[in-house]
């Protein structure tokens, strides 16, 4: 009776042992604040086949390998990001607005890269936001 006693307690503390271990090797989302003024900015581009089309080129150009095809966070590269690239099919991802979007791409941070000098031209960042919102 005591041996299955011992064996209860020490399966419990390594489980929570190696529960704690799983949840530190997981990828943290850190809070990504967005100044209200870019948060309320508007799209000044149409979504509408132009803009998607030229909107997927870029992603499978820039984004693709790190996001995935479908925007899922699965791309070849995602593997070796310190945080985690996100799944764009989420509602809270969705749910931001496009100016959010077009901020979060254009600055970057940690990982993601600031696409203010990839891509100087606001039009074609416009267009991969029209495209992510295609990720549903």
């Amino acid at each position: 009776m005591k041996s299955k006693k011992l064996f209860l307690v020490v399966a419990a503390i390594l489980f929570f042992i190696g529960t704690s271990f799983m949840l530190e090797m997981q990828p943290l989302q850190k809070a990504w604040p967005v100044p209200a003024a870019a948060k309320a900015k508007k799209n000044p581009i149409a979504s509408n086949a132009e803009s998607l089309k030229a909107g997927k080129e870029l992603w499978n150009k820039h984004c693709k390998s790190c996001h995935g095809t479908k925007g899922l966070g699965d791309g070849t590269k995602a593997s070796q990001l310190k945080t985690d690239p996100g799944d764009f099919s989420k509602p809270a991802f969705q749910a931001q607005t496009d100016g959010e979007m077009f901020y979060r791409l254009s600055e970057g941070r940690e990982d993601m890269p600031s696409f203010k000098k990839k891509l100087p031209d606001e039009e074609d960042r416009w267009n991969l936001v029209n495209f992510m919102r295609t990720l549903k």
